[in-house]
């Protein structure tokens, strides 16, 4: 659909005659391609002149950019979320582009998926947000582009909370299951990180005023949106080092736990070798010979050599845990 000013002039259905009409209208138009097939993109590009490269761009799902052109700016930032993963039930940043092409009265968008940012807006519009459109098509632009990033921080909060529970069952756990939580924060973390950084260029290009087609005046909108971006890239990399962090206390308490358990096996092995090292001598019971140990025929051979066994073990025991080791 396209909208010009407050007026609703085409749908895609018109074909491109309506198309190019609502490029022509007065006031700002807005084309809002959303859901498209392949011909409906190639459609909306041909009547606005936009180059093919740019459709593809969209189409291939490149990372984020600002391009300029004679007759109009190219901006593609992504509509990230939060969703369910296709192999597991643990939700996954997700991405989907939303390309913003603007000119002196018009501005399009594209969109291969419902982007329900972009739907906000565009539902402003059509109450009757006559601001939007009469500030003209960079401001419009800007508001598609700030909406976008604003979804940004509920990403961040959300992984955010992940971190937090993260951060209070390592302590207490060493569970593998709590492992497998801080490796899927921090995959959520590089993919996010991979989307925030190209946006903060984009955008940047936008806020410097290299583009000729916004406006002195919408500037500052843009540098408002950079500013945004700015805090997102700072936030992502701060939640990456307490992620880091979070598994290093996780590695740190299975370690321990591991020379806890192997403390004890150790103070077990020596205590058991000086009992090994008797019963192997009186294990040598050589029948006839003169030089055959006497304890062999002591009456209370037997139960001695038990006690002294016992009591070499409970001293051993003692000295152990005066050093601490048990």
């Amino acid at each position: 659909m396209a909208f010009a000013a407050d007026r609703e002039l085409a749908t895609y259905d018109d074909g491109p005659e309506a198309l190019r009409a609502a490029k022509a209208a007065t006031g700002t138009t807005w084309v809002r391609v959303t859901d498209a097939s392949a011909d409906e993109l190639d459609r909306v590009a041909e009547a606005f002149d936009i180059h093919p490269l740019v459709v593809d761009d969209v189409r291939n799902d490149v990372r984020s950019k600002t391009e300029e052109f004679p007759e109009y700016t190219f901006t593609l930032v992504k509509d990230a979320e939060l969703r369910k993963g296709e192999q597991t039930f643990d939700e996954e940043v997700d991405s989907d582009p939303v390309g913003v092409v603007f000119g002196g009265d018009w501005v399009v968008t594209l969109s291969l998926s419902r982007a329900a940012e972009v739907e906000r807006v565009w539902e402003a519009v059509r109450r009757g947000d006559e601001r939007l459109l009469e500030r003209g098509p960079d401001f419009t632009a800007y508001r598609v582009v700030d909406v976008l990033v604003d979804e940004y921080f509920e990403i961040l909060d959300a992984i955010e909370h992940q971190i937090e529970r993260i951060e209070e069952e390592v302590i207490v756990s060493t569970d593998i299951a709590t492992l497998e939580a801080i490796n899927a924060v921090r995959r959520d973390l590089l993919a996010f990180r991979k989307i925030a950084w190209p946006a903060r260029e984009a955008v940047g290009t936008l806020a410097r005023g290299d583009s000729r087609h916004v406006k002195p005046m919408t500037e500052k909108y843009w540098r408002d949106v950079y500013d945004h971006l700015v805090q997102v890239v700072d936030l992502t990399e701060t939640y990456r080092d307490l992620a880091r962090g979070a598994r290093d206390i996780y590695l740190n308490t299975v370690s321990q736990s591991t020379n806890e358990v192997m403390k004890v096996l150790t103070v077990i092995a020596t205590v058991f070798l000086p009992l090994t090292f008797v019963v192997g001598v009186y294990g040598m019971n050589f029948a006839d010979s003169p030089y055959n140990m006497p304890e062999l025929a002591w009456t209370f051979g037997y139960p001695a050599v038990m006690i002294g066994m016992l009591g070499v073990a409970l001293v051993m025991l003692l000295y152990f845990r005066q050093r601490g080791y048990l």
